[in-house]
């Protein structure tokens, strides 16, 4: 009598996980010989598997991530590109983010840049943390439409409260002076505060150069390189390579 109204009371609940569960619970034969306390364990373990598999959903939804399925575990070693397996498990942990550090990835075109930045994203949601992919110059671009369309303050609290933010394509387009402000406010709003990764053709040491104001670079730079942790990838372009092994593949 009461399995009706308590499905009921589940689902205006949102308690969508313990529904099920107790859905299947009532069709096993041997159920009973469960006490309360082991079937209401399962129904509450159930539950909380959902919703934490709708956080990861709704956080990976929001980083925006340019290859939605890049993961660490998937990372090729097997190019020759100075990649350190050694480093990047230790920076899966994600204690850097915990720490507010950064991460700078630096190489050629096409050496993977991207994926691994789309990669820490992905283990940071894992881990609980919030992310959000964005290229530089679109967001450059898109921080001097805010102005204009009143959404600027809360785009930039948005940033600043993400807990990795990743910079893709630093240094390539220059800079206005109105873009470098912008810039230098929004590693202000981040500095020790939560983690950034950049990602750039650009060795590091030319980042300053990039940013085409000596003052203003001095400041961008000191908030986001002292902290960081870097990764200098070299070598051929992996786009290239796998060019190659298709077309090997067709002869």
């Amino acid at each position: 009598m009461l399995t009706h109204p308590l499905f009921d009371q589940l689902k205006i609940l949102r308690c969508q996980g313990m529904l099920e569960a107790l859905q299947e619970q009532l069709l096993m034969d041997d159920i009973n010989r469960l006490s309360f306390d082991e079937r209401f364990g399962l129904l509450l373990e159930r539950e909380c598997i959902l919703r934490d598999s709708r956080r990861l959903t709704n956080r990976l939804r929001q980083a925006h991530l340019k290859i939605v399925d890049a993961c660490l575990e998937d990372v090729d070693y097997q190019s020759s590109r100075g990649l350190s397996k050694m480093v990047l498990n230790r920076l899966s942990q994600c204690q850097w983010i915990s720490r507010k550090e950064n991460v700078l990835i630096t190489g050629p075109t096409g050496i993977g840049k991207t994926y691994l930045g789309c990669a820490f994203a992905n283990q940071a949601c894992r881990q609980g943390f919030s992310a959000r992919y964005v290229r530089l110059p679109k967001l450059l671009q898109t921080i001097v439409i805010a102005k204009g369309d009143g959404t600027y303050i809360k785009m930039m609290a948005l940033l600043a409260k993400t807990s990795l933010l990743i910079l893709d394509d630093w240094g390539v387009a220059p800079m206005t002076d109105c873009n470098r402000r912008d810039l230098l406010e929004l590693m202000d709003d981040r500095y020790n505060q939560s983690s950034t990764i950049i990602t750039s053709q650009l060795p590091v040491n030319l980042w300053h150069e990039s940013i085409g104001d000596a003052t203003l670079g001095d400041a961008i730079l000191d908030r986001l390189v002292h902290n960081a942790h870097r990764i200098e990838l070299a070598g051929d372009s992996m786009r290239k390579n796998l060019t190659k092994k298709l077309d090997k593949e067709k002869e």
